[in-house]
């Protein structure tokens, strides 16, 4: 399979070959599957709830200034700039306190949202590209959300896979990474992390000492001075690039 012209391939190093490959990394949000859509109805279908259980809130609040909530409280506290759940359960109840509705029921509107907030659709590409690269690598995931798998239904595709929530620490800190090289036996500079944020996947991952793909599913652009190992548009592209790079 031949790469696009929509795809660049990037020297690994300034010192020489790079490591060969011995197994794949994956972030998950606009990855594997987009994600503004899916928040956006979550945060609809939570709203509406809302609206019928905690009447109280929803004639204080709407979607946005719950939003600017959550924005606000992620500087009170570390944990919430890792812990998503967490900093969307803190945030309404606080709102729910606020306006003196029972907090009792910010369980149950965490569900409604996380039901929702799983109802992804991955991409086309996805299921047969993982499908593939399982049976010659091993896979794992590594993300900021607290997207689950199994209720996915990708967990098969991957070895391990580990939450920033539940790991204590988020991307671009490379002990997240690191966890995850342990877990599956690899070496860093074997590993190859894939993901869409230049920042968090690419530089942090690069940081970390992984070699780094990103993927450019919505025609950006990567920041000056940020240079992935691959740029591919699609997972297909990646198995390319990794057909035409040393896996060990």
């Amino acid at each position: 399979m031949a790469l696009t012209n929509n795809s660049t391939i990037i020297p690994p190093s300034r010192s020489g070959k790079p490591a060969a490959i011995k197994a794949v990394l994956f972030d998950l949000d606009d990855t594997l599957w987009p994600i503004e859509p899916v928040i956006a109805r979550a945060e609809q279908l939570l709203f509406d709830w809302l609206r019928d259980h905690a009447p109280a809130v929803t004639r204080q609040f709407t979607i946005e200034s719950l939003r600017q909530q959550r924005l606000d409280l992620v500087a009170s506290n570390p944990v919430f700039k890792f812990d998503l759940w967490q900093l969307r359960h803190a945030a309404l109840t606080s709102a729910f306190n606020s306006v003196g509705e029972d907090a009792g029921k910010v369980d149950a509107a965490m569900a409604v949202f996380s039901e929702a907030r799983h109802a992804v659709t991955p991409f086309d590409d996805v299921e047969p590209a993982l499908a593939r690269l399982s049976r010659r690598l091993p896979l794992g995931t590594v993300s900021n959300g607290f997207a689950d798998l199994d209720k996915i239904g990708l967990a098969q595709h991957f070895q391990v896979s580990i939450a920033a929530y539940s790991f204590g620490c988020g991307k671009p800190d490379p002990s997240i990474f690191h966890a995850a090289c342990t877990a599956l036996d690899v070496a860093p500079e074997q590993t190859v992390y894939v993901g869409d944020d230049p920042l968090l996947d690419v530089v942090g991952a690069q940081q970390a000492g992984l070699q780094a793909v990103w993927i450019n599913r919505f025609e950006r652009a990567l920041p000056a001075g940020v240079s992935a190992q691959a740029s591919c548009t699609s997972l297909h592209e990646l198995e390319a690039w990794l057909e035409q790079t040393a896996i060990g």
